[in-house]
């Protein structure tokens, strides 16, 4: 096996939050890799497997209620633009993709709201105005975007990972999901570091193989500070999901140095050049060909993680964002 052409089974698909399977959130498996090895551990078992000194950078931004259902429709709000418009994306009642639409065309929406196609930003995605606050419009309206693999909706706080204070995401941060209140503190009291960024996530494309585009992002200054002191100190630095190594990457300067940064990143982590700012990953396990699997390889490197991806099918962890967690160490510090 290959990390980009593995299969997936279906039934390794998480269909409900693990508290429905009557699984604690920081009872998820978790897989522990770095390149001589695979743990079979739990995510509360997190403590006991990083260092004091070590430093978790977790992203702080909350989810959004960002679907919006129709009769014969759903739509998806993405990513707000600065000029006030937002990245849509329309999908059928069956969540499949809708390849419809047209320039100009008005969709009525719940509560008498109207949404204004404005142009295709990509094949999939529209850019569109909505005539009326967009955030405040889908706390009310709106409900958690999900896609077929999971069977019914469900609560928006069951979206909402133990750090979201900053609203603005369409998906949750779901690397952060298996954190508790209690977990955060037992990691704290043994020297373990955590600090914040917030990235906002767009909508995924589960049925596609497409780069991210630009999101909304800011690295505080106390956190950079932390990142360079971790590293110089010989610590790791454990980016908790895709989207913090996204924003950490973006924030590094050329001699490595990570800096206050805010803003929109464009920036796709890839094994060349590789990562700068991070040592290691928690994050969840990638569909086939997802662009988070260059990730994911640009830190641990390909062996390691193509052996882990093999060891995750073989015993039957769970996929997407209410499944299991991985733990990727780089052997660089």
């Amino acid at each position: 096996m290959t990390v980009s052409t593995f299969v997936l089974p279906d039934s390794l698909s998480a269909h409900e939050p693990p508290e429905a399977r009557g699984v604690a959130r920081d009872a998820v498996r978790l897989l522990v890799s770095d390149a001589e090895s695979d743990l079979h551990r739990t995510f509360a078992d997190l403590p006991s497997l990083l260092s004091p000194g070590d430093l978790i950078v977790v992203n702080n931004s909350a989810t959004l209620p960002a679907a919006v259902r129709l009769d014969r429709l759903s739509v998806h709000f993405s990513t707000a633009r600065e000029d006030g418009t937002w990245l849509v994306e329309l999908r059928r009642p069956t969540l499949e993709p809708y390849a419809g639409g047209a320039e100009g065309e008005w969709l009525p929406l719940p509560g008498g709201a109207t949404l204004r196609l404005l142009s295709r930003e990509t094949p999939r995605l529209w850019r569109a105005s909505l005539d009326r606050d967009v955030e405040s419009y889908l706390m009310r309206y709106g409900v958690p975007i999900r896609y077929s693999y999971v069977d019914r909706d469900w609560p928006l706080a069951d979206y909402q990972t133990v750090f979201a204070t900053v609203r603005g995401s369409a998906e949750m941060p779901s690397a952060g999901r298996p954190f508790t209140a209690s977990l955060v503190t037992e990691l704290v009291s043994r020297g373990i570091r955590i600090a914040p960024i917030t990235l906002h996530t767009g909508v995924a494309s589960p049925e596609k193989d497409e780069p991210p585009y630009a999101e909304r992002f800011a690295v505080p200054e106390a956190t950079a500070r932390l990142v360079n002191l971790t590293r110089s100190e010989g610590g790791r630095v454990v980016a908790s999901g895709t989207t913090v190594v996204r924003a950490l990457e973006t924030a590094v300067d050329a001699e490595g140095q990570v800096r206050a940064a805010s803003g929109w990143t464009t920036h796709i982590v890839t094994p060349a050049p590789g990562v700068k700012a991070v040592t290691g990953i928690i994050t969840g396990l990638h569909e086939p060909r997802s662009s988070h699997l260059m990730m994911l390889t640009a830190i641990a490197g390909e062996r390691t993680v193509a052996r882990s991806y093999d060891a995750a099918l073989r015993e039957g962890y769970l996929w997407h964002e209410f499944g299991d967690s991985h733990l990727l160490i780089s052997n660089k510090r």
